[in-house]
């Protein structure tokens, strides 16, 4: 059987997303190669490996994500911008500057939060701890709750009534009840049981419902759950639902250029290489594309205008993290060794990223140093001592030689945050 699944795989017997078009990733590229004199100038005058925090970026990336929504959503809106998809705090002090709020996950996250003088956090995640959730009550002006289970509100009412403050909350309702994403929320049946279960606890004001996807390319997921979550509406009075102050719809709004994925990355590529037949001579990138954000804010605005506003009237909150930060943050490294004409080490390693993330995602990889529009082939490794600390297949360059500064752009979305102390230094982050 082996032999027919490899050969149906490699014969298109799986359906393989488009390729990404070499004119679009040219475009892309020759965008960062104007400014490539400034890149080398950052380089020289700061020790590389180091991650590069275009503040411009990030705040028309942030402009521009709110003004979609405002423009296109009927209602009040609110935006809060989700910590963990990069925790450097200048990046949480940039938006707050833009009137953002901030989405934390975790009580670390929140004293961050505090110490940068937010106003408006919203806390959400499973597992809040006692002491995390103590620190919320203690705060209650400046944070909202969003509880995750019915555990969470008892714990959270004899802490409130231990304190004798009232707290501002919201639930999460449970989006995917299939497989590992259970852990989130409560079932949206159960909806109707936890608001009667909070009218126990007099500290409580439950004002709120949120509900999250991630890696929304369209917003397809999202505008289905609304529909359902109107539905869900149903198991509450009217005068309940008069005291629901706002929606929160969570994030997962991925960037505009879509996804990006080495053959490995695809399906059929999974099972070749699980089957060790990956193909290291396919030097083709595959194209998930995406909806602009000003798309996804018409057909979620649209959303609720026909499955909220008719049952209410309430704010609208998002809790985008990715499409905000990933364009603003360039990663610059340099070229230690070369060891074959196709092969050559990185005085930085994927512990500045945290995970194996370029043997399925691609991401050009720009030759600051001998710049060309042309990719040429060539393993870029980094200097980890592990066989998977891999930067791509391939350059954009004349060349490639020690000493050579290399740009790996669109690097702000979970890989500052995951970033690990393993074997070699990180990087260290410069604002510009």
């Amino acid at each position: 059987m082996k032999p027919e699944i490899i050969h149906l795989t490699r014969n298109q017997g799986i359906r393989q997303p488009p390729v990404l078009s070499r004119s679009e990733l040219q475009g892309v590229v020759s965008g960062y190669l104007e400014r490539r004199q400034d890149y080398l100038d950052i380089a020289a005058k700061n020790q590389v490996p180091l991650y590069l925090l275009e503040s411009q970026i990030l705040r028309a990336r942030a402009r521009r994500f709110k003004q979609a929504f405002e423009d296109s959503v009927a209602g009040p809106v609110s935006v809060y911008y989700a910590v963990k998809s990069n925790n450097h705090p200048e990046v949480a002090r940039i938006l707050l500057e833009e009137h953002f709020g901030l989405d934390v996950s975790s009580g670390q996250e929140l004293e961050v939060a505090l110490g940068l003088g937010a106003e408006h956090i919203i806390f959400s995640g499973p597992g809040k701890t006692d002491k995390e959730l103590s620190l919320a009550v203690q705060y209650a002006s400046r944070v909202i709750v969003l509880m995750d289970s019915f555990g969470e509100l008892e714990r959270l009412r004899n802490i409130t009534s231990s304190l004798n403050k009232d707290v501002r909350c919201g639930v999460r309702l449970m989006f995917n009840a299939k497989g590992l994403w259970c852990k989130f929320g409560i079932p949206t049946t159960d909806l109707g049981a936890f608001w009667k279960a909070t009218g126990r606890c007099r500290h409580i004001q439950l004002t709120g419902l949120q509900f999250h996807s991630s890696w929304n390319l369209t917003a397809t997921a999202q505008i289905n759950y609304i529909q359902d979550l109107s539905e869900a509406l149903d198991q509450l009075s009217e005068s309940q639902i008069s005291r629901l102050t706002f929606i929160d719809i969570g994030g997962g709004y991925w960037p505009e250029q879509g996804e990006w994925l080495q053959p490995a990355g695809t399906v059929a590529g999974k099972i070749l290489d699980a089957l060790g037949q990956g193909d290291e001579g396919d030097d083709r990138h595959y194209h998930l594309p995406a909806i602009s954000i000003e798309e996804f804010a018409r057909q979620l605005g649209e959303a609720a205008d026909t499955y909220i506003f008719p049952r209410m009237h309430c704010r609208i909150c998002l809790e985008p993290g990715r499409w905000i930060c990933n364009d603003a943050v360039q990663l610059l490294i340099s070229v230690v060794d070369k060891k074959a004409p196709d092969l050559v080490i990185t005085d930085a390693g994927t512990n500045a990223v945290g995970w194996e993330r370029f043997e399925t995602d691609y991401f050009p990889i720009l030759n600051l140093t001998r710049p060309s529009l042309s990719e040429r082939r060539c393993r870029i490794l980094g200097s980890l001592c592990t066989p998977h600390d891999v930067w791509g297949y391939a350059y954009f360059g004349e060349d490639i030689q020690p000493g050579d500064i290399l740009m790996i752009p669109a690097q702000g979305a979970y890989t500052y945050s995951l970033r690990q102390r393993f074997i070699k230094p990180l990087p260290k982050l410069i604002k510009i």
